[in-house]
């Protein structure tokens, strides 16, 4: 088991790398702070989101065969459940659909996936 605050220090950064790459032009200073400036209900998510895709993981092998962008949409999902679970009025972009995000968005779920995958899968 992952200790969370390592849990949600990666994903967080796979985010950060994420919108540094995709992102078109200057992204906002919210989307790339650092662990230390995001709220506490981000860092809960984050760490939530670890957890979760570590469990959808390891419960077999055909958790094992998503695609990219199959892992991308297992991360929106997540993350949307758990803004509902701590915020009462959301913002639209917290809580649109896969479809309805950038792509650049898109893009950064699917890397967080890969990130969380890499360490569940080949723990070091």
């Amino acid at each position: 088991m992952v200790d969370p605050e390592v849990a949600g220090r990666l994903v967080r950064q796979a985010w950060i790398d994420g919108v540094n790459k995709y992102f078109p032009g200057v992204p906002k200073q919210s989307y790339i702070a650092p662990w230390e400036e995001i709220g506490e209900w981000e860092r809960a998510i984050v760490i939530e989101i670890f957890n979760q895709v570590e469990a959808f993981l390891q419960s077999g092998e055909s958790s094992q065969q998503l695609s990219r962008e199959q892992g991308g949409r297992l991360v929106r999902f997540i993350w949307i459940v758990q803004v509902y679970r701590r915020i009462p009025e959301p913002k639209a972009s917290y809580v649109c659909s896969w479809e309805e995000m950038p792509e650049w968005e898109r893009e950064a779920d699917m890397d967080m996936f890969s990130a969380i995958e890499q360490k569940v899968l080949s723990p070091q």
